[in-house]
């Protein structure tokens, strides 16, 4: 292209991008097609230009509503369901038929509603999927489509996709083979694709791979809308999944994403293995969690201190997210310190249903364990391991319940300095403005080191005249403010006065009954002023206090206005904090 650009052949940076319609479609929608068209139907927010243009006249009620107001009449329904199964149903009612209104509402109130469309109610969709089925959302391909998958990825009406989330339903969450059922998680998916991510709904697509299922309560549900026997393995299992990887490839380009998702142990690490050279694949159990620990454990070492290669970590659980998390760790220690990768991961332990990995099991653990079985005697439990290998970072990612006991917990504190509840106790004692510090002790938050200063707390020194006006306030006051640190005026409490040489003094005499003492607290710099502009007659723009438009009645300015400013003694502009 001009310019040396290069050009956008299988349009990836158009995946944000809004269009109205498809692209190679010759009819626009209107009408009774439009209504039932969810990326274009505004339901009742269809204004009286829009209703004749597009032959609405009369396929809906008189009223027009606001895309606001639906949306407020959605969430009042939503919040009166009780059963949070009933809530999912009646979000996926209104992202076929409304999609516009569908991720608006789920962008504006995305922390009550991402448990709804995704984790932990989707599982339990996923579960009666069957039951609460309507409408197709995505591709369903099969082992009867063998041979047929590019044909059944051109059935798409899309031709723009760019992300791609893909299951087997093998592991659903944890609740283990849910076979075609696991549909749910790849539209889930996506919607936060969309919602959170901006990619466009229409760029999006999910699909669901039907090798059968091992789940004998699914196979034998009348309501079950898969195939119905085991579930396919071997050569069989992979001629499939490698066709239909070069079917989206052909289709699609190569640039598209591809997601795994929710793939068995053994067939995640393989497929990301195998395809990772060839396509554009990613797969979120293994990668995406780990890059997330990776960041908050290095927001925790510039806390605590101290780099990754220094810390021993211990992880309750050696699945697809343990041992991700586990290899980025390895990972990114080997490229700070240059040392080799296996040197790295002798700093980290791993405990899966049956204890510690160590060396001796090493023939009996499947092939992405391996690599963390360190010589070691056998543990069985966590707590055993905790109290042997005495780790600086606990990390659990099993899906077993209490396993962190009050037991675990002690033990890790009582070999570490630095535990987790004294860097929050830390960090809630920044930023209050006038509560003693708990660490220093010291009342004023000025000059407390633990606290970080912000903006908005930062002291200024306050004007002449603001000075004064405190001294009138603190005057009126019957019990006066603390005298600690703060300058003594002299003045009447029924005529409080404040004269420049007492207010500027460095040494003030101390109050009396007739003193009032002022209120402002000690500053640390002056707050800048911009200098006064003057005319070409070298005249004030602003008329001096003094003139014939000030009025008498009122007391002079303390002090009268320069006309011609002059900077404060040590003063040198702004201060950076």
């Amino acid at each position: 292209m001009a310019g040396g650009g290069v050009e956008d052949v299988y349009g990836e940076d158009r995946a944000t991008e809004e269009q109205l319609i498809t692209p190679w479609s010759f009819s626009v929608a209107s009408g009774h097609q439009l209504l039932r068209d969810p990326r274009h139907n505004k339901g009742l927010a269809f204004s009286e230009a829009e209703r004749d243009a597009h032959y609405l006249r009369g396929l809906l009620p008189p009223a027009i509503v606001s895309q606001e107001h639906q949306e407020k009449k959605i969430m009042h329904n939503l919040r009166s369901y009780t059963v949070p199964l009933h809530r999912y149903i009646a979000m996926m009612d209104l992202q076929e038929r409304n999609e516009r209104l569908f991720y608006k509402l789920l962008i504006d109130n995305v922390e009550e509603l991402l448990p709804v469309v995704y984790t932990p109610v989707v599982g339990e969709a996923c579960q009666k999927y069957g039951s609460i089925y309507r409408r197709p959302q995505g591709l369903y391909i099969s082992l009867k489509d063998k041979g047929k998958v590019l044909e059944v990825l051109k059935n798409w009406p899309e031709r723009s996709i760019q992300v791609i989330v893909v299951t087997d339903g093998e592991r659903i969450l944890g609740l283990g083979d849910l076979g075609c059922q696991g549909m749910g998680i790849p539209v889930g998916k996506l919607s936060l694709y969309t919602a959170l991510g901006g990619v466009r709904p229409s760029a999006c697509l999910p699909i669901t791979i039907d090798v059968g299922t091992n789940n004998e309560t699914l196979l034998n549900d009348e309501y079950y809308i898969g195939l119905r026997q085991r579930r396919a393995t071997g050569e069989e299992y992979h001629e499939l999944l490698q066709e239909f990887m070069n079917a989206v490839k052909q289709n699609y380009g190569e640039k598209v994403l591809v997601q795994f998702e929710d793939f068995a142990n053994h067939n995640a690490f393989d497929l990301l293995a195998k395809y990772s050279k060839s396509h554009l694949v990613f797969n979120d159990d293994i990668q995406g969690t780990a890059s997330v620990v990776l960041a908050g454990l290095l927001a925790a070492l510039r806390m605590i201190g101290g780099g990754l290669v220094d810390q021993t970590y211990l992880f309750l659980g050696a699945g697809e997210a343990g041992t991700g998390i586990a290899e980025l760790i390895a990972l990114e220690m080997s490229k700070h310190t240059e040392l080799p990768v296996d040197d790295c991961r002798k700093k980290i332990w791993l405990v899966d249903s049956k204890g510690l990995l160590v060396e001796s099991r090493k023939e009996s653990l499947q092939h992405f364990k391996k690599p963390f079985a360190h010589e070691h005697e056998e543990l069985k439990t966590l707590l055993e391991a905790v109290q042997s290998i005495k780790p600086t970072v606990l990390i659990g990612t099993s899906g077993v319940g209490k396993t962190f006991t009050q037991e675990v917990i002690e033990a890790m504190a009582s070999f570490n300095e630095v535990s987790l509840s004294h860097l929050f106790l830390d960090s809630s004692c920044r930023g209050a403005k006038q509560r003693p510090c708990e660490k220093c002790r010291n009342p004023s938050s000025s000059r407390c080191r633990t606290r970080r200063r912000t903006r908005s707390a930062r002291p200024r020194r306050p004007t002449p005249g603001a000075r004064a006006r405190r001294c009138s306030r603190a005057a009126a006051r019957s019990t006066p403010w603390s005298t600690r640190g703060r300058r003594s005026c002299p003045g009447s409490p029924t005529t409080p006065t404040c004269s420049p040489a007492s207010a500027s003094a460095s040494s003030s005499p101390a109050p009396s009954a007739s003193t009032t003492t002022c209120s402002s607290p000690p500053r640390r710099r002056w707050r800048r002023r911009r200098p006064r502009r003057t005319s070409t007659r070298g005249l004030s723009s602003r008329p001096s206090p003094t003139s014939a438009r000030s009025r008498p009645a009122s007391p002079p300015r303390w002090p009268p206005r320069p006309t011609t400013w002059v900077w404060p003694a040590g003063c040198r502009g702004r201060t950076t904090w």
